[in-house]
């Protein structure tokens, strides 16, 4: 009889799983979701605790608006700022590390070439093989291929700061308009529920998508992202129902 145990212990990966974004052009737009997904959820949480804390404090409406915005416009102006400062830093250091390429190339050729070789050997090819990838690549473009080999860098795709700032800005204020409508245009005996609640929601959602973005237990990364979301509502809302009883 056959045996089928390898068979049978082996649990087959559903197509999600299966899924390889071998293209550099696919990883890239990964990561651009996944920072998305992540800027929304700052939005949701940090504007969340702010009309929560203010609600605390205070039942007027105007008040809570008015902080919510503030919060929100902040927020995602801070995000932005942050986010082109970070990735200009980034490209600086890739421009630069380039340049220096460029001159190396420039200057000892034979050397960047053996190089090369010495990188796709300790990758596990054969000598004679490394040293033809080498020439070929060498051949079509000497920049790339040192770049990639090299610092990990695709000279013809740099971000772009102003396209990073942009999108951690439109991803945070769509995170923060939903604990802004909910603390709005809810009841006043219910707001701070339905909020919280919709936020829990929200954040379950969040968690969920980049869970499956980056490959990682569901249940875990729902269950994290809703704590700690809550967590904060929780602590900003006791310290502004305690600033509240303080001022009244």
């Amino acid at each position: 009889m056959p045996d089928t145990r390898a068979s049978d212990d082996a649990t087959p990966l559903d197509a999600h799983d299966r899924e390889e974004p071998h293209d550099a052009a696919v990883g890239s737009r990964l990561n651009w979701l996944r920072a998305g997904v992540l800027g929304a959820n700052d939005g949701i949480v940090s504007t969340a605790g702010v009309v929560v804390g203010v609600a605390g404090a205070t039942s007027d409406k105007g008040s809570i608006v008015l902080a919510g915005i503030a919060a929100l416009a902040a927020g995602a102006m801070s995000m932005a700022a942050g986010e082109y400062v970070s990735v200009s830093t980034q490209r600086d250091s890739e421009r630069a590390l380039l340049r220096l390429e460029k001159q190396e190339l420039r200057e000892d050729p034979t050397g960047e070439l053996e190089e090369l070789t010495q990188l796709y050997e300790a990758k596990g090819l054969r000598r004679p093989l490394a040293e033809q990838v080498a020439r070929e690549l060498t051949a079509h473009d000497a920049l790339g291929a040192h770049a990639e080999a090299e610092l990990g860098i695709d000279p013809d795709d740099l971000t772009n700061p102003w396209h990073a700032a942009a999108a951690s800005m439109v991803a945070f204020v769509v995170g923060a308009v939903l604990p802004m409508l909910t603390i709005t245009y809810s009841p006043e005996r219910v707001r701070i529920h339905v909020t919280v609640v919709s936020v829990a929601a929200a954040l379950a959602l969040t968690g969920w998508v980049s869970a499956r973005l980056g490959r990682s237990p569901v249940a875990r990364a729902v269950a994290r992202n809703v704590a700690g979301g809550l967590l904060a509502m929780g602590i900003t809302y006791a310290i502004g129902a305690l600033v509240g009883v303080g001022l009244g």
